[in-house]
This record gives structure tokens, sequence and C-alpha cells, in this order.
């Protein structure tokens, strides 16, 4: 997984944001978070996308996500295409193909209790 730090823009009420890629879920994700108001010691997500599998397939699909919030520097799309492809010869260990089979089963039950 890679991570970077975001610089927040002016005014935005956050304090951190964070762009990266997981390659378990092969996705690149977006964070966000602000000051907890009930504990000024921890945040809360104000936006996290990318937990799904696939979810944000491309760089430009998270970076989107995080322009009202940020300033993008340039390169960090070609960043998050070399930390892509760093992991492509990276296959699951057991731990992560059973984690994977786990969210497959929730979301079936979820699928079945919709219905």
């Amino acid at each position: 997984m890679s991570r970077h730090q975001l610089q927040l823009r002016d005014g935005v009420a956050a304090t951190s944001a964070w762009i990266g890629w997981d390659r378990p879920l092969r996705t690149f994700f977006a964070q966000v978070f602000a000051a907890d108001p009930d504990d000024e010691d921890e945040e809360v997500p104000i936006l996290w996308e990318g937990t799904a599998e696939a979810e944000l397939p491309r760089p430009v699909d998270a970076i989107r996500l995080l322009e009202p919030y940020c300033d993008i520097p340039a390169e960090i799309a070609a960043s998050l295409e070399i930390d892509r492809m760093k992991t492509l010869a990276t296959i699951d260990g057991p731990n992560q193909t059973e984690a994977k089979a786990f969210l497959a089963r929730l979301e079936a039950r979820d699928k079945r209790d919709q219905a």
C-alpha cells in the first residue's frame, strides 16, 4: 500500500488528506479527515473512498475526489501509477485471500437481505 499526504487548501475545515494505492483491493483511495468534535485528539473521516475492490481503478478517480479539499501536485498521478506498477508481481497471502472471501460473503449477505 502507498499513502501520500496532500496539502489542504486554505479555509478547508479538515486536518489531513491522503491519497494512495491499495494493492490487495486493487484500488486507489482518497481520504480526508477532520477533528473529532467529541475528542480533539482524534480525527474522523469526512471523505473515504476506495474501500471496495477496484472501486477507483485510475489515479484520476481518486484525485478528482480530493480536488475540492487539496492543491494537487502535478506529479501525484505519475507517483500513484508507479506505486501501482511496483505491486504488479505481488500476490495475495493467505490472510488477504481469507479477508477477500469474508468480504465477498458479507456482500452476498447484504444483497440477499436487500432482496
